[in-house]
């Protein structure tokens, strides 16, 4: 199976399938309903959680945000934003901490 410029495994030709149509629901909402949408997204949670991690898989998550975006939620239990960029993760609460930091200067005490 190829998606983009990448050619996947067997073991991962469904999963592959199954990302091609979630990217395209993605690009596209009003393609499908809310009950096609919902069972595509169930579809390939399930296909997630059968998936043996690798770099075929990384590859695959590379090239569909949408995916990537399900196997982060699934794997936050024990993982985190585990294919979140460290550095915006970092900007990010670097940004936040400024900001409270900022609130309790301005906020006049009670």
């Amino acid at each position: 199976m190829e998606t983009s410029d990448r050619t996947f495994p067997a073991a991962l030709h469904d999963l592959a399938a199954m990302a091609i149509l979630l990217e395209r629901l993605e690009r596209r909402p009003r393609e499908a309903s809310a009950e096609q949408y919902r069972d595509v997204v169930q579809r390939v949670s399930a296909l997630l959680r059968e998936a043996a991690p690798g770099d075929a898989l990384n590859a695959l998550l590379a090239v569909a945000p949408a995916t990537a975006e399900i196997y982060e939620n699934l794997q936050y239990a024990h993982a985190g934003l585990c294919l979140s960029p460290l550095e915006r993760a970092m900007a990010a609460e670097q940004s936040a901490a400024a900001a409270i930091a900022r609130s309790r200067r301005t906020t006049p005490a009670a």
